[in-house]
């Protein structure tokens, strides 16, 4: 990028003075030329894509059975996939599944995000990465990782998931009635839409026979669209409720009436500030 601009503010021709130079650099046709130029390096400098924010996202939603099924269809595809830790294996690795499932093969996961990750026993993950068959000594060169001898002969050939990024998954009733254990981080919740109360906030609910609160969730884009009942996953960070902080932080498309509404009733209360919002790969 620098190299691009130094070359492009340095270069000229052979005997032309600097005014000579900015006479030339701002005739119309050659500015228009340059701008466009410099629009489309600047444009191509830009960060558009959330996994590059920190956020996981799903490119490929998918179920761990889907990843043990369809291992070759999925190799060198980024998908998200959700669920509870089985074991950890080594320093960077641990396997995931569902226990109630019997018979489904789990599912090796890498950890190349460049963060540790936190194991839950209770609590879901989401991982976003790529989908491979684990080859040691290809994965240690390409992610300069140090992984165990015994991986070989455990896992070789079998499905790993490279993971860019972690996330704890939390069931929406998890994070109400104990917000403090995730606030600023950036988290995942797959639940149905409870209530639609604007095109940028609406409310989370995975089991109504449950007395805990629904979770507010404030999202930054009105893509896509959602419907009442639909399952989704939120990804996104969670926060207190403090509409200053949150006017601050974020520049959300609300008016003084939506933030006096939702004020009224979740002020100090968790709000999950969406980054992403996809229907979920699981009812």
């Amino acid at each position: 990028m620098r190299n691009k601009l130094s070359k492009l503010q340095t270069t000229s021709s052979p005997g032309v003075g600097l005014g000579d130079f900015h006479q030339a650099f701002w005739h119309p046709k050659v500015a228009a030329i340059t701008l466009t130029f410099l629009a489309t390096i600047l444009g191509a400098c830009s960060v558009n894509n959330p996994e590059q924010v920190g956020g996981p996202t799903a490119r490929t939603n998918v179920t761990t059975e889907e990843v043990a099924e369809r291992t070759n269809a999925l190799i060198g595809q980024t998908v998200t996939v959700r669920n509870e830790v089985d074991k950890k294996v080594g320093a960077h690795s641990f396997t995931i599944g569902d226990e109630k499932l019997f018979g489904t093969e789990k599912i090796l996961v890498i950890n190349a995000s460049g963060e540790p990750a936190t194991l839950p026993d209770d609590i879901e993950l989401q991982v976003t990465g790529k989908v491979a068959k684990l080859v040691v000594a290809d994965l240690e060169r390409e992610f300069n990782l140090d992984l165990e001898p015994e991986l070989e002969a455990e896992y070789r050939d079998r499905p790993v998931i490279i993971a860019q990024s972690i996330a704890l998954a939390p069931k929406p009733g998890e994070v109400t009635k104990n917000p403090s254990a995730y606030y600023n981080k950036v988290i995942a919740v797959q639940a149905e839409v409870e209530n639609i109360i604007s095109p940028i906030s609406f409310t989370l609910d995975e089991d109504k026979l449950t007395s805990t609160q629904d979770l507010l969730v404030l999202n930054r884009t009105t893509y896509p669209a959602i419907n009442d009942g639909q399952e989704v996953v939120v990804t996104g960070v969670l926060r207190p409720f403090v509409v200053a902080d949150i006017e601050r932080d974020y520049d959300l498309n609300w008016d003084l009436t939506l933030q006096r509404q939702l004020e009224a009733e979740y002020r100090q209360k968790p709000v999950l500030i969406a980054q992403n919002v996809y229907q979920s790969a699981q009812d």
